[in-house]
């Protein structure tokens, strides 16, 4: 069932570059747009904060039933590349703002290794194009175990994914879609980007009916939402000078740490699967933590660390963990909203963004990320829009 269809301008040809170089450049510009059309989607245009957060009124047009809301005990996501880091970021908002278990699984190992069945399980299929083949694989392997010889397991099938029309949208109870419109460039961007979009919504939604959160504690969020598209377009104005500078800077590396804690550390390994794909840099991502127990082994003068450390509850962690870095003679890159003296002591090369609470945060995070990832792979000579190996089915 699908309860949304995206908002398209007929005269647009998706695969016109509109002056863009590429399309992933364009597509990464056109991400204060779609977030824009989520929102516009997904959040009730009447409720308004100071009007309503003192009543019951339901801010969210998700549509989905009411029984789900109530029953569902715990969440189970299925995705791979960079719809499982977008599934990661939603594990945090699930837990940390509904208070629901949740479990991420890379699509291509749940058929041989599923989670546990348990009772009231919302199952979450999440593709870009909805035909990716282990990701539909991994859903009908959760059909079968919920047959009616398990009737007394009631469970939910949800897919989020970029068509409306497609093999997910067939094989699930429910579909959200994410409204992003055509992405011709094999690397995800504005599609991870409406992913983060429906997911919040989502996981806002359960905390509102569950009262994890009251109207009151809800309304700064929502407003916070909404502010997001101009704050992205803040982002994406700031960045092109500095970015070009680190790019040609780092341009013929062959390897690159990305470090983020909590919510960020999905930021981070989806900020080296763009390098990855795009650039051929050799990127990986760590917990900043973690990294600490072992992989810092990797480091010397020729592997820059790349260090999202947005304010909030983890940057004076994060700050402690760039310092070791720097002390193993690592080039350090900065992505954080705080502009104090300890960043441009530890960062060589700081990227700043609009502040923003933490929570929505891998909402501003993730663009400089995708920009360096562009500039560097453009830099390199490379095809930036299609990269090798890689195939990506496009939808609209």
């Amino acid at each position: 069932m699908t309860l949304h269809k995206p908002i398209q301008n007929a005269d647009v040809d998706p695969h016109d570059r509109q002056g863009f170089a590429h399309f992933m450049l364009k597509e990464i510009y056109e991400q204060p747009d779609v977030v824009r059309q989520c929102l516009a989607a997904y959040l009730k245009p009447g409720w308004d904060s100071d009007q309503d957060a003192s009543l019951s009124s339901n801010p969210f047009n998700l549509a989905l039933p009411d029984e789900l809301f109530a029953t569902v005990s715990e969440i189970q996501l299925v995705a791979c590349g960079t719809s499982r880091h977008a599934s990661l970021v939603a594990q945090y908002w699930f837990e940390q703002l509904a208070g629901i278990p949740t479990r991420v699984r890379s699509a291509s190992e749940f058929v041989s290794a599923p989670f546990p069945l348990a009772r009231n399980t919302l199952t979450i299929a999440v593709t870009q194009s909805g035909e990716t083949a282990d990701t539909l694989a991994a859903i009908a392997a959760a059909k079968r175990r919920s047959s009616p010889a398990e009737s007394s397991l009631q469970s939910w099938l949800l897919g989020i994914t970029n068509q409306s029309e497609s093999s997910l949208t067939k094989a699930v109870d429910y579909t959200l879609p994410t409204l992003a419109g055509t992405e011709v460039g094999v690397a995800a961007t504005k599609t991870f980007m409406a992913q983060l979009v429906v997911f919040c919504c989502l996981a806002l939604e359960f905390a509102f009916r569950r009262q994890a959160l009251s109207p009151q504690q809800l309304a700064p969020t929502i407003a916070a939402l909404r502010s997001l598209p101009d704050q992205i377009e803040t982002t994406l104005q700031h960045q092109h000078e500095p970015i070009q500078t680190i790019a040609q800077t780092f341009a013929n590396v062959k390897d690159c740490i990305v470090l983020g804690r909590g919510i960020n550390h999905a930021i981070a390994l989806e900020g080296a699967l763009k390098l990855k794909e795009t650039t051929y840099i050799h990127a990986e991502g760590y917990a900043g933590g973690e990294f600490m127990h072992g992989p810092i082994a990797l480091l010397d003068a020729t592997v820059p660390v790349i260090a999202i450390a947005p304010a909030g509850s983890v940057y004076d962690s994060m700050l402690a963990n760039t310092e070791k870095a720097k002390a193993n003679g690592a080039p350090l890159i900065g992505i954080t909203t705080v502009t104090e003296p300890a960043d441009r002591t530890v960062f060589a090369h700081p990227l700043t963004v609009p502040a923003i609470d933490e929570l929505l945060s891998p909402f501003l995070t993730v663009v400089p990320l995708q920009l360096l990832a562009y500039t560097i792979a453009v830099q390199r000579g490379l095809d930036v829009d299609r990269p090798r190996n890689i195939t990506k089915t496009l939808t609209r």
